[in-house]
C-alpha cells in the first residue's frame, strides 16, 4: 500500500493510526475555532480530525490544546549567537516546528558557504527552514563585507530545494532610484515571494517600492507607517525581538479586515530571551496579554505564514497537512508541553528530545582578518566644535543623528564620560583592508572601559564602544584572538569575553553556556556603568547602514537617510 493510500484508509477509519492524540482541544486555524475531538496521525502527516479509535499509539491529552507548529515568518537564527543544532534545541521545545530566514548574516562573511554549511546542518533537525534567497550580501555599498553575491549568485541560490523566494531587500533605496543590479535580483525571483524591508518609506517611494514586486514588510515601528502599508497591499510582519519591540504599537492594526495580512516575526532573538521566555511563542503570549484572542494569536503564527510564504501543508491541524504539532494547558499562557515534527515527538516539558548535529566538514572558523595597527589609528582629529553623534534609543534598533559639542584635547575628540558621549569603532576584519571607521556614541552610559564584539549587521565588522584607546584597542585584540566574539575590556586589559568561532558570529556552545557566558559579560559592562538592558545587543546594531539614522561603518559615519557617508 502506497503512503498516500494508507493515508486516505487511515482518515476512513479503515486502518489504525500510527498515532492519536486523544481528547483534545483542537485550535482550528481556518474558521478561529476551537473543536473537541482525537486527532490521527499516519506518518507524517495529519490523517484526520474526528473520532478516531485505533492506533498503534494513543496519547490522551485530556483537554488539552492541540495546535499546528508555530511559524516564524522572518528571523536571523545567527543573532542567537548559537550553532545551528544548538539553535533548534533551543527553541523546538518552544513549538517552533518552522522558520523562514535569508541567512544573509553568515552570508555576508562567508557567501555561499555558510550558507551551504546551515542548509547542511538544518537538514539532520526536526525542524523546517525555508530559506529566502539573501538579496543584499553586501547589505550596501557603505561597508566592507567578507562576501559578495551578485544577480547570478541568487539565481542559483533560488534554484536550491530549500529555497522559497527572495530575502528582505534592504537597499530600499536601490529599489526607488532603480539600480540595475537590485532590479536584476527583483526580476530573477519572478513568481516568488520577495520581502521588503522599507523603514518609514511612504508616500509615492512606498508606492514604487511596492511596485517592485514586494509585497511584505518588518521595518514599522508605528501604527501609522503599519497603517499606510498595510492600505498599500502589503503583509504586515510584526515584530517582537530582543531589540526590535514593535509589537505593542502596532496591534491595534490587528482587526477582523486586516488579520489575514498580518504575522508575528522575531527578526532577531537572542540567547538569553530564547531561554527566558522562548522565541515566536513569546510574541503569541505576549499578543494575548495585551488582548488579543488567543486563537487569532496563534493564526498570526500560523497559517498567516504559511499561506503568505505558500508553504503547503503547514500552520493547521487538518487532514493532509503535516503532523507539526503543540500541545498546551492554557490558551493564554502558553507554555507548551510537547512538541512533535512530522507524527514524531521531538520535545517535552521545554526540553528537547534530539541531538544537536556535528557537521563532517570544516565549521568556518578562521574568518578575523585584521590588517595589523597601531592605536595610533583609533584617534579622531578635532574638525570643529561640534560633530554628528550617533544616539543610540533603548528598545529600538533605529538611531538618531545629534549635533553635540564633543571635548577636545591636543586637536583629537576625546569621549566625555560626564555627559555620555563615547568612542565609537569599526575594524574591517574580512579582507585586512585597513579600513577603520571612527566615531561618537551616546547613549551606551559607560563610565570606564570598552565593549566589542564581531556580531555587527550585516556585514560584521569588529564593532566597540569605548571610554578611551587602550581599552578599546585591547578589546578589538581580543576578538582578533578568539576569531571572533564578545568582549569586555577595562584598564587596557580584558576583563570577560565569549567566543563565538563560527563565522565570528556562532558559538559551539550549548544555549545554556552561550547564556551564561553572555549574562557574566552584561554584568561586567553594568559595572563599567552601562545603562543599556542589553547593551551589546545595542552594539550589534550600531554599524548597520541600512536602518536610520546615523550609523558607523569600517568606511566612515553613514546618512542613512541621505544614504551617503558623510565622514
Amino acid at each position: 500500500m502506497s503512503r498516500l493510500s494508507r493515508l486516505i484508509s487511515v482518515a476512513r477509519g479503515e486502518s489504525p493510526a500510527d498515532l492519536i492524540l486523544a481528547n483534545a482541544k483542537v485550535v482550528n486555524t481556518f474558521n478561529g475555532e476551537v473543536e473537541t475531538g482525537n486527532v490521527a496521525v499516519c506518518g507524517d502527516k495529519v490523517a484526520g480530525v474526528g473520532d478516531y479509535q485505533e492506533a498503534k499509539e494513543v496519547i490522551d491529552l485530556n483537554g488539552r490544546y492541540l495546535a499546528p507548529g508555530l511559524i516564524n515568518g522572518h528571523t536571523h537564527l545567527e543573532s542567537s549567537m548559537l550553532d545551528v543544532g544548538q539553535y533548534a534545541r533551543a527553541v523546538v521545545p518552544h513549538g517552533t516546528s518552522s522558520i523562514v530566514t535569508d541567512l544573509h548574516e553568515i552570508a555576508n562573511v562567508c557567501g555561499l558557504d555558510g550558507i551551504k554549511y546551515v542548509l547542511d546542518c538544518a537538514r539532520h533537525l526536526p525542524f523546517d527552514l525555508f530559506l529566502m534567497a539573501p538579496s543584499c550580501v553586501p547589505a550596501t555599498h557603505l561597508e566592507t563585507s567578507g562576501a559578495s553575491l551578485g544577480p547570478d549568485d541568487i539565481r542559483r541560490i533560488l534554484r536550491f530545494k530549500e529555497c522559497i523566494g527572495l530575502g528582505e531587500v534592504m537597499n530600499y533605496p536601490g529599489v526607488i532610484f532603480g539600480d540595475d543590479a537590485v532590479l536584476r535580483k527583483i526580476e530573477s525571483a519572478k513568481g516568488k515571494i520577495v520581502d521588503g524591508h522599507a523603514p518609514g518609506v511612504s508616500g509615492k517611494d512606498l508606492n514604487a517600492y511596492i511596485g517592485a514586486g514586494i509585497h511584505s514588510d518588518h521595518e514599522s515601528v508605528a501604527l501609522a507607517e503599519g497603517e499606510e502599508k498595510l492600505r498599500r497591499g502589503m503583509y504586515l510582519m510584526i515584530r517582537e525581538g530582543s531589540t526590535e519591540k514593535n509589537l505593542e504599537a502596532l496591534l491595534p492594526l490587528v482587526t477582523d479586515k486586516t488579520y489575514k495580512r498580518c504575522l508575528f516575526v522575531v527578526d532577531d532573538r537572542h540567547g538569553v530571551d530564547i531561554l527566558r521566555d522562548g522565541d515566536i511563542d513569546a510574541v503569541v503570549r505576549k499578543a494575548i496579554k495585551l488582548g488579543l484572542d488567543p486563537v487569532r494569536a496563534i493564526q498570526l503564527a500560523t497559517i498567516n505564514s504559511a499561506d503568505y510564504f505558500r508553504l503547503d501543508g503547514l500552520g493547521a491541524v487538518a487532514p493532509g497537512y503535516f503532523a507539526n504539532l503543540i500541545v498546551f494547558e492554557d490558551s493564554h499562557d502558553l507554555r507548551i508541553e510537547r512538541v512533535f515534527y512530522r507524527g514524531r515527538l521531538v520535545a517535552r516539558d521545554g526540553k528537547p528530545l534530539f541531538s544537536s548535529y556535528q557537521p563532517e566538514g570544516g565549521r568556518l572558523t578562521d574568518t578575523v582578518n585584521v590588517k595589523p595597527f597601531t592605536v595610533e589609528a583609533l584617534k579622531l582629529k578635532a574638525s570643529a566644535e561640534s560633530r554628528p553623534v550617533i544616539e543610540v534609543i533603548p528598545g529600538q534598533i533605529i538611531t538618531r543623528r545629534k549635533q553635540m559639542k564633543v571635548s577636545v584635547r591636543d586637536g583629537l575628540v576625546v569621549p566625555d564620560t560626564g555627559r555620555d558621549i563615547l568612542k565609537a569603532v569599526v575594524v574591517e576584519r574580512h579582507r585586512a583592508t585597513g579600513n577603520i571607521g571612527v566615531g561618537m556614541v551616546t547613549g551606551f552610559g559607560l563610565k570606564r572601559g570598552a565593549l566589542a564584539s564581531s556580531t555587527a549587521h550585516d556585514s560584521h565588522n569588529i564593532v566597540v564602544v569605548g571610554t578611551g584607546d587602550e581599552d578599546i584597542f585591547a578589546a578589538i585584540r581580543e576578538v582578533e584572538r578568539l576569531q571572533g566574539g564578545l568582549v569586555v575590556a577595562a584598564g587596557g586589559k580584558v576583563l570577560d569575553s565569549l567566543a563565538t568561532p563560527i563565522a565570528g558570529l556562532l558559538s559551539d556552545e550549548s544555549l545554556e553556556t552561550v547564556v551564561a557566558g553572555l549574562e557574566r559579560l552584561e554584568r561586567a559592562a553594568r559595572d563599567l556603568g552601562t545603562t543599556l538592558p542589553a547593551p551589546f545587543a545595542a552594539l550589534s546594531f550600531l554599524a548597520l547602514p541600512v536602518i536610520p539614522e546615523l550609523r558607523l561603518t569600517d568606511l566612515g559615519l553613514v546618512d542613512v537617510n541621505e544614504f551617503k557617508l558623510i565622514e
